[in-house]
């Protein structure tokens, strides 16, 4: 039975996260190289811990939500990480998205200790974690899922078990590429619009009744026309989980332009200094370039 469960990275989605948690009534150890993203979790009710490996110290499960993955990794097998920490049987979560490579080294040096490893990013973004309702994509062994399901299940609401090791990760990735290109998408359509004259509002009300309706153009569409790019899901996440995409794409041989573009118009973001805008602020180059703001 899990009682205790050690909780790493306290950001944007991990903070709701830990507080669905505490909420169903385990008890959580936290821990973020922010002391403000602690204190704020603890008030929650959280338990302060001082490091990776003190917030895996008798816990069943322990997660993280970090931001790529040589944190994960540094986390998870570094000095006072959490392989320093776990308990034999328990089992590690890995919620970010982090890479193919990674997610198999750290689950294989964890197995030789003792202890089981799950990739199990998600999507839905900050409104996903406040309102607990999040797509979890699983990978690992079924015993490892089945054991941890319960504390998922207080997280998100499509929770799918999709292979071994590695391929909650592949998960993720394919559901990167689509929401990137479906953003990219929508500001084109919503940018045409107002350039030859019509109202990107009525527009995309019309859209959401046919075909090109999405959670993209319901969300995204209408932070664009809103101007609300305070993150909910980053430009510099998002475009380091689709660079990831590539690198992975280029080892086996996959043709991806449309990742390949959508990475170098955030580049133009970049150079705005816009990685920390919400990914949604795409739109701002297709602007910039077309001469015209929604």
């Amino acid at each position: 039975m899990i009682e205790k469960i050690g909780f790493i990275g306290l950001g944007i989605m991990g903070q709701p996260m830990v507080g669905h948690l505490l909420k169903a009534g385990y008890k959580v150890a936290v821990y973020d190289v922010l002391e403000s993203l602690i204190e704020k979790a603890v008030t929650k009710g959280a338990v302060r811990v001082g490091s990776p490996r003190e917030a895996a110290i008798d816990s069943d499960v322990i997660i993280t939500m970090l931001p790529d993955s040589p944190i994960v990794e540094k986390v998870a097998l570094g000095p006072d990480g959490i392989l320093e920490g776990m308990k034999e049987g328990a089992v590690f979560v890995d919620m970010s998205t982090t890479s193919i490579t990674t997610t198999k080294k750290v689950a294989a040096a964890l197995a030789e200790a003792g202890s089981m490893a799950l990739d199990a990013p998600v999507s839905g973004g900050d409104v996903g974690a406040i309102e607990a309702t999040l797509s979890i994509m699983v990978g690992g062994s079924v015993e490892a899922f089945h054991k941890v399901l319960p504390v998922l299940q207080k997280m998100g609401k499509n929770i799918t078990h999709v292979g071994d090791n590695g391929s909650g990760q592949i998960a993720k990735a394919c559901n990167q590429v689509v929401v990137a290109i479906t953003i990219e998408a929508v500001s084109e359509s919503l940018v045409f619009a107002k350039k030859n004259g019509a109202d990107p509002e009525r527009i995309r009300e019309a859209m959401m009744g046919g075909f090109a309706q999405s959670r993209v153009l319901e969300l995204h569409g209408k932070r664009m026309i809103e101007r609300n790019f305070t993150p909910g899901g980053k430009v510099r996440l998002h475009k380091k989980d689709i660079d990831i995409v590539l690198e992975e794409a280029k080892k086996v041989g996959v043709y991806m332009p449309g990742s390949a573009m959508v990475s170098q118009i955030w580049n133009s973001l970049a150079a705005m200094d816009g990685l920390d805008w919400d990914h949604s602020s795409i739109v701002k180059a297709i602007e910039l370039l077309s001469q015209t703001e929604l």
